[in-house]
């Protein structure tokens, strides 16, 4: 399973029907928050995901996209979390997150685990790596990509048993990439009964960013991309001043990356009943586009 929720879409407020940013990620046992904006709670138990979080992985802490991670906390700890929980974040994480989870409050149930990052930096997980990458914003900022590790090729077991191989622990041996002697001396190589590699799955959330080649060179052949859509034509001076995207802009990042798929978010409140316009610009640059919506679920299939 790989499955992305949307909790919120909205840019510096809400609105009736959009949040502040968060996004819940869930690869098979785990489940990992990319930034927490207030009100992630509740938006997490109207749309189903579970608080069963392992990771939040900040972009950066301006409050829309971190204020939500206090009150999630310490709901934690009433429901009586053991559990480490770990929260990763570009600077000032530790000083901040530190003084606003932990000041002039009862303890925690559970150890909470701070890490500061930098772009480039990995976070392996079960099956898989949380990677930083660089984005340009008002203070210091990253994006994060779930990387999941290649899977093993198809094993041909009619091409098995047409070698001879027995059925059983050598099979395993096989699929697993090591070579076996069978009773009657013959060697038989995986590359023999298994194609090759097969890749894993890549989901790409800039956070706020201008357009940028570190977020085109983290994208490269993502199946999916979600970036920063704040603004419209209209509006493209102002992105350029806050240090924002347009919808075109995303569009072409997508482009030029060759992702699979593109999801719009973080929308100025102007646009908030007309996301039309936003598609509309972003369509023109590149087709795999949708704005996103509070609740919207992707389910990302294996690739073949």
């Amino acid at each position: 399973m790989l499955r992305l929720t949307f909790l919120g879409t909205s840019a510096a407020q809400p609105t009736i029907g959009r949040n502040l940013t968060g996004h819940a990620l869930r690869r098979e046992r785990e489940l990992f928050l990319v930034d927490c904006g207030e009100g992630t709670q509740r938006q997490m138990i109207r749309f189903g995901t579970g608080f069963d979080v392992a990771a939040i992985c900040f972009t950066h802490f301006h409050a829309d996209h971190y204020l939500g991670a206090i009150g999630f906390l310490r709901t934690l700890s009433m429901q009586g979390r053991t559990e480490p929980l770990d929260l990763y974040g570009p600077r000032p994480a530790r000083k901040l997150l530190d003084t606003m989870l932990f000041a002039g409050v009862e303890k925690l149930t559970f150890e909470v685990r701070i890490h500061e990052v930098t772009p480039g930096d990995e976070v392996r997980r079960d099956g898989c790596r949380l990677v930083t990458f660089a984005t340009e914003h008002k203070l210091a900022s990253c994006g994060w990509a779930l990387e999941e590790d290649e899977r093993p090729g198809l094993f041909h077991l009619e091409r098995a048993l047409a070698l001879g191989v027995p059925p059983g622990p050598l099979f395993g041996e096989l699929q697993h990439g090591r070579a076996v002697t069978l009773p009657d001396g013959r060697r038989v190589e995986p590359a023999q009964v298994v194609d090759g590699a097969r890749r894993g799955r890549k989901v790409v959330v800039t956070g706020d960013t201008r357009p940028c080649a570190a977020t085109v060179a983290a994208a490269a052949g993502a199946d999916l991309l979600v970036h920063d859509s704040t603004f419209g034509d209209a509006e493209a001076a102002r992105a350029v001043e806050t240090l924002h995207s347009t919808a075109r802009e995303a569009a072409r990042v997508a482009r030029q990356a060759g992702v699979a798929r593109l999801l719009l978010t973080h929308l100025s409140t102007r646009y908030d009943k007309d996301t039309a316009t936003l598609l509309t610009q972003a369509r023109a640059e590149f087709g795999a586009v949708d704005v996103a919506s509070d609740g919207l679920v992707v389910e990302l299939p294996l690739p073949g």
